[in-house]
């Protein structure tokens, strides 16, 4: 059957393709009344607005594109439902691409989106990322970019970010308080800032403490269970194995603690264990991990506010990149009991 217009609303109605227009767009020279006659009327000829045609008249696509590193983690989709939230409250929909953490699938869903004339983007760098050429494409393009959690400060645009160095902090200190002495550290790749800022979160946590910062004790993985188990099984391999471990993410958490389980040392309170995220699954392994949650909601809809300000603000104002940091929270579970007296 034929696309129904606003045309065939208008003879329906008999009044003007611009009256219906008007309604459809909720312009407020048209009466409520007249708005629901029209959207009514509308609904019952099954009318669908040309986005379209909508976006060449207004200059705006009213979609905002967002790139994941990966839907697996439900960090990210924690994130995004924040986002969303913010996103439909002000009339916008949400084009996901995701890059499995490959920096090409990420070069090509950064064209994609600009291809598809979004309005903004907000995304999160893949672990495979060093070169932002792709970003500054964005920026050259004049289209608002915000970067959330995997942020790169230098790329100059505004950004949402944990306190990773605090969470890290906390976590280590509260093995330390637990009664551990010999914690190690496994690691992500230290060219994303937020590991190495857990890093270093780690280290100084240490020696506030008193205690010994042992470089065997630090080993680095691909932040995956995988390498998780493989970092865990070289640190079993030392002859002075670590009584408790910092995990840099809950994926490497769970790989190390299969690792720990795999050994006479699978008792809570034999080997302590933290990890970094609050992934759904941390609260149902056994042991119940104990971990840090990065306020994923609350960084979704902080990032897609950002963004929106920027596509709504005067483009002829030049603003200062903003970086709004959130706090951490520990959540103390089953993994990081005081170890066996």
């Amino acid at each position: 059957m034929p696309r129904t217009t606003i045309h065939d609303i208008a003879k329906a109605l008999n009044t003007s393709a611009a009256t219906v227009s008007r309604a459809l767009n909720d312009h407020p020279s048209i009466s409520e009344a007249t708005k629901v006659m029209v959207r009514v009327t509308a609904k019952q000829l099954n009318y669908q607005q040309n986005r379209m045609a909508s976006s060449l008249r207004s200059g705006k696509s009213m979609v905002i594109g967002v790139i994941i590193p990966s839907a697996e983690i439900s960090f990210f989709g924690s994130v995004i439902h924040g986002i969303e939230e913010v996103a439909k409250a002000r009339g916008y929909n949400v084009l996901l691409f995701q890059s499995n953490e490959r920096y090409q699938q990420e070069v090509q869903g950064i064209q994609t989106l600009l291809q598809s004339n979004v309005d903004g983007i907000i995304a999160s760098i893949a672990k495979e990322t060093t070169h932002y050429s792709h970003f500054l494409e964005a920026k050259r393009r004049n289209t608002p970019l915000i970067l959330f959690d995997r942020a790169i400060e230098d790329l100059g645009v505004s950004t949402v970010v944990i306190d990773d160095y605090k969470g890290a902090y906390m976590a280590t200190e509260h093995l330390v308080e637990q009664g551990y002495r010999r914690i190690a550290h496994i690691a992500g790749p230290s060219h994303i800032k937020i590991f190495h800022e857990r890093l270093r979160g780690y280290v100084d946590a240490l020696s506030a403490n008193k205690l010994v910062v042992d470089e065997d004790l630090i080993v680095y993985g691909k932040v995956s269970i995988d390498s998780g188990r493989e970092r865990m099984n070289q640190l079993l391999q030392l002859d002075l194995m670590p009584d408790a471990v910092f995990a840099v993410e809950d994926f490497t958490a769970l790989g190390a603690l299969q690792a720990i389980k795999e050994t006479e040392f699978h008792q809570p309170g034999q080997i302590g264990l933290v990890g970094f995220a609050n992934e759904a699954f941390s609260a149902y392994i056994t042991p119940s991990l104990t971990t840090v949650d990065q306020q994923t909601n609350i960084m979704g809809r902080e990032a897609a506010q950002l963004l929106l300000n920027a596509i709504t603000g005067n483009a002829n104002t030049e603003t200062l990149p903003q970086k709004i940091v959130l706090d951490p929270k520990l959540v103390v579970r089953d993994s990081s009991r005081p170890p066996d007296q």
